[in-house]
C-alpha cells in the first residue's frame, strides 16, 4: 500500500477530483511514461495504465499525460488499468518540441522545484541555466542551480562571477557525488510531499545524484567517456521515484537544446534585471534596441549592465516572441476550422 501523501497527493488535488464525472475511480500519479502505456502510482500500488478513447482522441498531445500528472482511472485487472481523466496540471515544466515553432511538450507537472544541474567542466554553460530558470519561474516552479562535479578543476571565482545576474534569484550548490558532504544541504533543501524535477544536458550527473540523494542505486548510470569527457546518455525517459522520508524526485533525459514556451516577457526582464532601468527609459513601451533615453542601453553604455547579459536577454526575448506569435496564428486557424466544420455540419442537418 502506498501514502499518496508522500506523493504530493493534498486537499487541492481532492477538490480537483470531486469535480470530474469519474470522480467515484481511483486515482493515482503517473511515474513514467512509455510507448504505448503509462506507469502510475496508485494506492493500491504500481500500475500499467492505457489510455480511454476520450483522452487520447480528445487531446492534443501535450496535453496528454506526462510524469507527474495526477489522473484516475478504471482498473481491468489487479496491476493494469485505463486512464479515463487528468487532472488540472499546476506548475507543469515545459519545453518547446524541437523542430517546431509553436508545439510545447510537458516533461513534468505538479513540480515545486527545478534543480537545474550543470556541470563544471566544458559541459558548463551560463546561457543554458538561463533557459532553464526562465521556463521554471514562467510556470511558478522554484529554481534551484546545481553545480555538479565541483571535484573537477574549475575558476569558482569565474563561474560566480558569470552567474552574479542570475544567482541572486536563485540557491546554488556545489556538489560531488565523491564528497557525500556537498549532496547534505541539497538532500536538506527538500521537503516531504515535494516535487523536484532535475533538468539539464546529457551527462551532467543528474542520475547519479538522485542515486546520491536516495543513498541507493535507483537509476542506471555510466562512466565517462575518456574520448569526449562526456557522460553517455543513460536516462532514457521521464521517471519519477520516491526519496525515503523526503520528497518525489524526477530524472528527465539529457536534452541538447531547450526551446522556451515563455509568452510573458516580465518574466525575462525580471529574471535578466532589464525590469529596474527599463522603468527609467523615456517611452513606456520601449524595446530597448534603438529608442532614444532608453536607460537600458545608458546601463549598458555606463556598464552597469553586462553586453552579454543584455544579448542574451534580446535572443530569448525574441524566441518567446516567435512562439507567443506562432501559437496565436495556430489557435486562430483552430478557432476557423472549428467554426467552418459547425457550419459544414448546420448544412448537412438543414438538408435532412
Amino acid at each position: 500500500m502506498n501514502n499518496l501523501s508522500l506523493y504530493g497527493w493534498n486537499d487541492t488535488l481532492f477538490q480537483l477530483k470531486q469535480a470530474s464525472q469519474y470522480k467515484h475511480l481511483f486515482h493515482g500519479r503517473v511515474a513514467a511514461v512509455n510507448k504505448t502505456n503509462y506507469e502510475v502510482i496508485a494506492q493500491s500500488g504500481r500500475l500499467l495504465c492505457e489510455l480511454a478513447g476520450n483522452v487520447l482522441y480528445g487531446k492534443s498531445s501535450f496535453e496528454l499525460p506526462c510524469t507527474g500528472d495526477w489522473v484516475i482511472f478504471q482498473t481491468f485487472d489487479d496491476n493494469k488499468g485505463i486512464i479515463v481523466d487528468i487532472l488540472p496540471r499546476k506548475h507543469t515544466l515545459y519545453r518547446r518540441k524541437s523542430g517546431t515553432q509553436s508545439d510545447r511538450q510537458a516533461i513534468a507537472s505538479h513540480v515545486d522545484k527545478a534543480f537545474i544541474v550543470q556541470s563544471l567542466d566544458a559541459n558548463f554553460s551560463v546561457r543554458r541555466t538561463e533557459r532553464f530558470m526562465v521556463q521554471a519561474v514562467e510556470e511558478n516552479i522554484q529554481p534551484i542551480l546545481i553545480l555538479n562535479k565541483s571535484d573537477l578543476e574549475f575558476n569558482r571565482h569565474e563561474v560566480e562571477e558569470s552567474l552574479k545576474h542570475i544567482g541572486h534569484q536563485m540557491p546554488i550548490f556545489f556538489t560531488s557525488t565523491l564528497s557525500p558532504e556537498t549532496i547534505l544541504p541539497v538532500q536538506k533543501f527538500i521537503k516531504q510531499g515535494e516535487s523536484i524535477v532535475f533538468v539539464g544536458s546529457s551527462g551532467v550527473g543528474k542520475s547519479s545524484l538522485i542515486n546520491a540523494l536516495c543513498k541507493r542505486t535507483v537509476f542506471s548510470t555510466s562512466e565517462i567517456s575518456k574520448s569526449s569527457g562526456k557522460g553517455r546518455h543513460t536516462s532514457t525517459r521521464r521517471e519519477m521515484v520516491l526519496m525515503e522520508g523526503s520528497g518525489v524526485l524526477i530524472d528527465t533525459p539529457g536534452v541538447r537544446e531547450f526551446g522556451l514556451v515563455s509568452d510573458n516577457s516580465d518574466t525575462l526582464s525580471n529574471i535578466f534585471d532589464v525590469a529596474d532601468f527599463a522603468v527609467y527609459c523615456r517611452f513606456e513601451n520601449c524595446t530597448h534596441l534603438d529608442e532614444p533615453d532608453c536607460a537600458v542601453l545608458e546601463a549598458i553604455e555606463n556598464g552597469v549592465l553586462d553586453t552579454k547579459v543584455y544579448k542574451s536577454y534580446l535572443k530569448l526575448q525574441n524566441e518567446a516572441s516567435h512562439f507567443t506569435i506562432s501559437e496565436h496564428e495556430k489557435r486562430k486557424k483552430g478557432k476557423k476550422n472549428a467554426k467552418i466544420l459547425e457550419e459544414v455540419k448546420k448544412r448537412k442537418s438543414d438538408l435532412q
